[in-house]
């Protein structure tokens, strides 16, 4: 779902939004300015080519010399000459700058967004950001780039062809000036209509997005379930719903430019019918009066563009309002000014007092509820419960994606609000039940755990989560393409990819969250043997269903309804906790299995059903 606050924008009435690319461009003033220098050059050269003109009608033509024609015509070619180098350097440094603009926007919205919460995602689409990174800022480059480049260019010859009617007759000119108000009145209103209806076209791309990005990366499920019908009829509906919003802005803008050319060139065919009035009357000379009409074409033609971009304006606007809505979005966890330092190094304990926490998307239902648990340094404790018991919230905040609405929760002593929230992550490492690889290769892969580390220490790394060999298995080895989040690989072979990613970080404490939960029993094996050697000599909070997976944990945390209600040994907790006693019953039809034989009969149960 879109959050509200990006589908009820407040709407703009002018392109003032598109004064937050100023940051942007200012590191490149100068090529700016030297865009500008050119720009002037080239609108000085087309400027003087009417004057060459007026003076070839009053003066050349009736020279008796040929050389004072051919004089006149030369100085028409060099002015042409100039007007053409000038203008390609312009547009070169313009689209240049366009270009460099929209990458750094790009990036500086990717930084931002990349450091929000899970809050900020629980309430945004991915596809509504991804569209503000894509389809947004291409709308943005086209006005920082050509855009630009169109409106300096008419917008100086409008006022430089203003000027030299003036300056050529000031009696035509003033008519002209009485009548710009009529033209500009109109697209103005109109201009309005096509920024709002730009806005409402960028929502349906980034609804279409979402709706795709969706079911792309849910593609087995949807074909499992033979939805392929049902998602594409949805996907349809939301790209017609585009395609309609978009045919309202074409009609509104191509009205605005068919107003625009109207009441431009009627008022110019006024005025120069004015004009030809005037020579026959011999106020005006016949060069005058082609000046004059070379210059009213110049500013009908500058007007024109800048009433046709205007429209891009307007979208361009739109788009620089979206982009900014993120950029100004803050994140709820963030460092305070002087952040708490931890220890170093870290020693692994952690403790939650009484935390109490509700998910911001339902607060009427509290997730964690009087949480309190000590966890010495090297110890490891089992959190076990029915789902939806607030186990994985307790990571959550533990990584600190989430603040508690009350109590504490302390790392080395240290109260995790008061710290920096990434020098808390450094210190822990995760190795979760879904695990996440991206399009890259093993190698890279693997180094997310520290991305300064050496292909040796990767290599380490993967040998110790039982990951070395078959990585060498795979095409390429270490440096094969894993696809699409690792869809090469199995369920064992992307945990164990996971596994090494931790290792390789070497935090001081370890959270791993239904581990080995999807795995059949040889790949179980070979994950449990990978992380007895992850969990040596650091503290690790274990999050499992499968009770013959915490045979190893000092203790075990029986959770439900976000409260502790006993911590023991599973020989403890299988005689006084009901909870624990009926987990076990479900698992291995008696409660009166040690966990040596409950481990014993999952895993030859687990080979049974291979």
């Amino acid at each position: 779902m879109t959050d509200p606050a990006f589908i009820d924008r407040p709407k703009s009435p002018s392109a003032r939004p598109l004064v937050a690319l100023i940051p942007f461009i200012r590191p490149y003033l100068g090529r700016f300015l030297l865009a500008l220098v050119a720009l002037g050059a080239a609108a000085a050269a087309l400027l003087a080519f009417p004057v060459a003109v007026r003076h070839l009608i009053d003066a050349g033509l009736s020279a008796e010399s040929a050389a004072s024609i051919d004089r006149y015509f030369v100085l028409m070619f060099g002015v042409a000459v100039l007007f053409g180098l000038f203008v390609s350097l312009r547009m070169y440094l313009v689209m240049w700058l366009g270009e460099r603009v929209v990458a750094d926007i790009r990036d500086a919205v990717y930084r931002h967004i990349i450091r929000m919460d899970p809050t900020f995602f629980e309430v945004t689409q991915t596809g509504e950001v991804l569209s503000r990174l894509t389809a947004d800022t291409t709308l943005v480059q086209s006005i920082a780039g050509v855009g630009i480049s169109i409106t300096l260019r008419a917008a100086v010859t409008l006022t430089g062809g203003l000027i030299m009617l003036a300056i050529t007759s000031p009696s035509l000119t003033a008519i002209i000036l009485v009548l710009v108000p009529v033209v500009i009145v109109p697209i103005i209103l109109i201009g309005k209509r096509v920024r709002s209806l730009s806005r409402a076209t960028q929502d349906r791309v980034a609804d279409s997005s979402g709706i795709a990005g969706e079911m792309l990366n849910a593609i087995q499920t949807v074909q499992a379930f033979t939805l392929e019908n049902l998602q594409s009829e949805r996907f349809s509906n939301a790209v017609d719903e585009t395609f309609s919003t978009a045919v309202r802005r074409i009609r509104a803008r191509a009205l605005l430019t068919a107003l625009a050319i109207l009441t431009i060139f009627g008022a110019i065919t006024l005025v120069l019918w004015l004009g030809a009035q005037a020579v026959l009357v011999e106020e005006m000379t016949a060069g005058e009066l082609s000046q004059f009409v070379m210059y009213a074409i110049f500013v009908a033609g500058s007007a024109a563009s800048l009433s046709e971009m205007w429209g891009e304006v307007q979208r361009a606007a739109g788009a620089t309002e979206r982009l900014m809505e993120l950029m100004t979005a803050e994140p709820g966890i963030v460092a305070p000014p002087n952040p708490a330092p931890f220890p170093d190094p870290g020693r692994g304990e952690i403790e939650f007092e009484d935390v109490c926490f509700s998910y911001p998307s339902r607060l009427e239902t509290p997730a964690i509820d009087g949480f309190s648990l000590a966890v010495a340094p090297g110890e490891t404790v089992a959190l076990v419960g029915p789902s939806g018991a607030g186990k994985s919230t307790v990571f959550q905040l533990l990584l600190r994606f989430y603040d508690p609405g009350a109590g504490r929760i302390l790392v080395d002593g240290v109260d995790i609000s008061t710290t920096d929230p990434e020098e808390l992550r450094r210190r822990i490492g995760l190795v979760p039940q879904d695990t996440v690889l991206f399009a890259t290769s093993a190698l890279e892969n693997i180094r997310f755990g520290r991305p300064d580390a050496t292909v040796d220490e990767i290599k380490a790394a993967a040998r110790a989560a039982a990951a070395d060999e078959f990585i060498r298995e795979l095409p390429d080895g270490y440096e094969t393409f894993l696809g699409e989040r690792g869809t090469r690989l199995s369920g064992g072979q992307r945990q164990r990819i996971a596994i090494a990613r931790a290792i390789l970080k070497n935090p001081p404490i370890l959270l791993l969250d239904e581990a080995t939960s999807s795995l059949d029993a040889e790949s179980e094996r070979l994950v449990q043997q990978a992380l007895v050697k992850l969990m040596q000599n650091r503290t690790t909070l274990v999050i499992a269903h499968r009770l013959a997976t915490v045979q190893k944990a000092s203790r075990i945390a029986v959770v439900d309804q976000g409260r502790i209600i006993d911590v023991g040994t599973h020989e403890e907790l299988i005689h006084r906790e009901p909870t624990y006693a009926n987990l076990a019953k479900l698992q291995f039809g008696s409660p009166g299995y040690s966990i040596e034989q409950a481990s014993e009969r999952y895993i030859t149960m687990s080979g049974e059903t291979i």
